[in-house]
């Protein structure tokens, strides 16, 4: 497959090397000068383009990997000069207003993998940037089914694991476990470095517990002010309700209520332990199909995807074959486990889809 990397920052270059090592052809794009030396450089790209029409003009599939406040504009263009079969996503940690946008082509189904690291540029990229890490799509009514799909294996392919969700939802979900923390991060380093104690440097007596909490302070300025006021209102609501479990543990203290302090230990270690037992699931069980009829109409498919991935059903793959516009068609859905596979019967089922599961391979 044909592969056009818009952008050859840290993610975009982990996108070309892994896609590169899978044996796809990978094209890319980048107006610097230095990146795209270093994309050739490092195997990032097989070939590098004089413009952005150039590199994404033959391709198969293109992704754009630019700042979240230059998103609109690059996958624009990049739709206008991409032929019909060609499918487009991005990379973008925020996705509800890109989708508003660029949603209404067919073709773009948004993308963010939720991986990275402190380090930039295209020389720390990775092939196994994506190993394992949750890898969110976010398909609308409007998405083309086979662009979708051929997005979703690709991700697959690259060794992530893709999860359709609702763009809002997605916003909302990554303003509590990415963006609230990175803000958090930055108030914690600002207050302990503000000052010092009895002339004390708060910060030249920190320990591992402060370090690790902080990891991420003063990441890319340049990338996380795009963020954080693109996706301002979900991470506001974040904030407050961040402040108000601020101020129930104040006036615990202040009343020294040493029970609802227990009691708020075991909670977050409770959920400590969810949050651990989601990083390292068990290995798979064989793989099942679950068969599901489908009526002929726009975003079936994305609903189906999206309603999978809110109860952290793994899909492995899915096929969609189409009938008639009066018998509809039949979506099947590979997952892994007859745990998953029943639970997606019961989902679908709730839902009024008629939905049966069976072994992939026969025993």
């Amino acid at each position: 497959m044909r592969v056009a990397v818009v952008g050859l920052g840290l993610i975009g270059g982990s996108v070309g090397l892994a896609a590169a090592g899978r044996g796809d052809e990978v094209v890319a794009f980048d107006p610097d000068p230095d990146a795209a030396a270093a994309g050739l450089e490092t195997g990032a790209a097989g070939s590098m383009a004089d413009s952005l029409e150039a590199a994404v003009a033959d391709a198969d599939l293109a992704v754009v990997c630019g700042p979240v406040a230059r998103l609109p504009d690059l996958v624009a263009r990049t739709l206008e000069a991409t032929g019909p079969g060609c499918a487009v996503s991005d990379v973008g940690s925020t996705k509800a207003r890109l989708m508003a946008d660029a949603g209404r082509s067919s073709r773009f189904v948004g993308g963010h993998p939720v991986c990275g690291s402190e380090a930039r540029g295209v020389r720390n990229a990775r092939a196994d940037m994506f190993a394992d890490a949750t890898w969110f799509l976010t398909p609308v009514a409007e998405t083309d089914p086979e662009c979708h799909r051929r997005l979703h294996a690709f991700v697959a392919g690259l060794g992530a694991r893709p999860v359709a969700i609702d763009p809002g939802a997605h916003d909302r979900l990554v303003a509590l476990t990415s963006h609230l923390p990175h803000a958090i991060a930055n108030v914690l380093m600002n207050q302990t470095g503000s000052g010092r104690v009895d002339g004390h440097d708060p910060l030249a007596a920190v320990g591992g517990s402060f370090r690790d909490m902080t990891r991420v302070a003063g990441a890319n300025a340049r990338i996380w002010v795009d963020i954080f006021l693109d996706n301002r209102d979900a991470l506001l609501d974040g904030l407050r309700e961040h402040g108000r479990r601020i101020d129930e543990l104040t006036r615990a203290l202040e009343r020294e209520d040493a029970g609802f302090v227990a009691r708020w230990v075991a909670e977050a270690a409770g959920n400590r332990r969810r949050l651990l037992q989601a990083a390292y699931p068990a290995v798979p069980e064989e793989l099942y199909r679950v068969r599901v009829h489908v009526p002929d109409r726009p975003g079936v498919l994305s609903g189906i995807t999206q309603a999978l991935g809110a109860e952290g059903i793994n899909i492995e793959d899915f096929e969609l074959h189409h009938m008639s516009a009066d018998v509809g068609g039949t979506v099947v859905v590979l997952v892994a486990g007859a745990a998953q596979a029943e639970r997606a019967v019961e989902l679908l089922d709730a839902q009024g889809y008629g939905a049966v599961a069976t072994a992939a391979v026969e025993p």
